[in-house]
């Protein structure tokens, strides 16, 4: 083999490495019409595989992530880690893992994806990456059974007294959009939804989450119900749950994404919603 040749075998393994690895390539300056319709027709590759997802979870947030009374791992995360996997044809291996030790856990490499309710905040965005969110912690009133219909607006609750845990999210939403409502604020949760239950304020705003979990407890002793809709303001409330994964992974982030949404448009996540919460929440 000639030098010439050489080189030029060289050059190409180069530019295809290049190129393997996303670099834009300059185009040849005698690009043709028939190089043009060529790049025009559409890219019909397959979507990236892999062969199994390696999601950690914790195993002590019902409904979210728990273990039955079979001792067999379940909940509403968990279901949808599955879902995602079904989605995209791969294995999937979920293993439990204490809280602080999750994210570690991707981190180390010893997992591919966190799915345990992680809210997508900033402090959390400077460590891993996450999914589109999907679930949202809206804030949500409650109010006592048997009351007539309420037009939960900030004009429809001018007057009314509502019941919120001091210096939370929930208290700086009703400040700054119910603002001529009467405020009434509490040192913790659970003394406002007393207040609630024995008549002190109208209403309770709180995360819609755990309220779903109190409505359904013992300790609301069946008194009140949701009303209105979710409030889910991102600047109060966050940008959602989303399942974490490792900074830079854009192939395995992009490939969530994609199974998230069909899980949504199959409607399978309609019918996972229902069964972990019977009370609407999100």
């Amino acid at each position: 083999m000639s030098i010439a040749q050489t080189i030029r075998r060289a050059s190409i393994a180069v530019l295809i490495g290049l190129a393997a690895a996303g670099v834009a390539l300059a185009p040849p300056p005698a690009a043709t019409a028939q190089n043009a319709a060529d790049k025009s027709e559409p890219d019909d590759r397959e979507p990236p595989k892999r062969v199994a997802i390696r999601f950690v979870t914790e195993s002590d947030f019902p409904p979210f992530n728990y273990f039955d009374e079979e001792n067999v791992l379940t909940g509403f995360n968990v279901d949808i880690a599955r879902a995602v996997c079904l989605e995209l044809g791969a294995a999937c291996d979920i293993r439990v893992r204490p809280w602080a030790d999750l994210l570690t856990a991707l981190k180390k490499g010893e997992a591919d994806a966190v799915i345990a309710s992680h809210t997508a905040s900033p402090s959390l965005l400077k460590q891993v990456d996450f999914s589109a969110p999907y679930y949202f912690t809206p804030g949500r009133f409650v109010a006592r059974r048997g009351l007539a219909a309420l037009d939960v607006t900030p004009e429809g609750l001018e007057g009314q007294r509502i019941a919120v845990a001091k210096r939370t999210a929930h208290e700086a939403y009703l400040r700054t959009f119910f603002r001529d409502s009467s405020i009434r604020t509490y040192e913790t949760p659970e003394l406002a939804r007393d207040a609630l239950v024995v008549g002190q304020v109208d209403l309770l705003f709180d995360d819609g989450v755990s309220l779903a979990f109190w409505l359904n407890g013992t300790a609301s002793k069946a008194c009140c119900e949701f009303k209105g809709g979710p409030f889910a303001e991102p600047k109060f409330f966050g940008d959602g749950v989303g399942i974490a994964v490792a900074r830079g992974d854009t192939q395995l982030k992009a490939m969530i994404d994609t199974a998230l949404e069909r899980v949504r448009q199959s409607g399978r996540y309609e019918e996972l919603l229902l069964r972990y919460f019977p009370q609407r929440v999100f």
